[in-house]
């Protein structure tokens, strides 16, 4: 059985990865974002994780769901456009699954 939330993030990187390669700006949102350049799409990630906290802070539930999704959305569209798929993340996570949280700040010099 397919966990369906593995399976949202692969379709929304499967649609994100074939709107960039499209690369019609002009028909497609991802395409307009990635096409100003890593520093917009990185700018916009940040605005994304802003209006989260805010949200989490003063919001509720629905408003909080609202903006997580903005959030992972603008995430995979930066990810995407820098060749990183979320393979990558969940090999990472996995890696460090048993770790200690300050042991593996620690080993980055965090």
């Amino acid at each position: 059985m397919t966990d369906p939330a593995t399976s949202a993030l692969t379709r929304l990187e499967a649609t994100v990865r074939t709107r960039i390669a499209a690369g019609e700006a002009e028909a497609s949102y991802v395409a307009s974002l990635v096409a100003k350049g890593h520093g917009h799409v990185a700018r916009k990630l940040g605005e994304e994780a802003i209006e989260l906290v805010v949200a989490a802070v003063e919001g509720e539930e629905p408003e909080i769901v609202a903006e997580a999704a903005d959030l992972i959305f603008h995430l995979t569209v930066l990810l995407a456009a820098r060749g990183i798929g979320w393979d990558a993340i969940a090999a990472e996570l996995d890696r460090r699954t048993g770790v200690s949280g300050h042991a593996e700040k620690a080993s980055r010099g965090a």
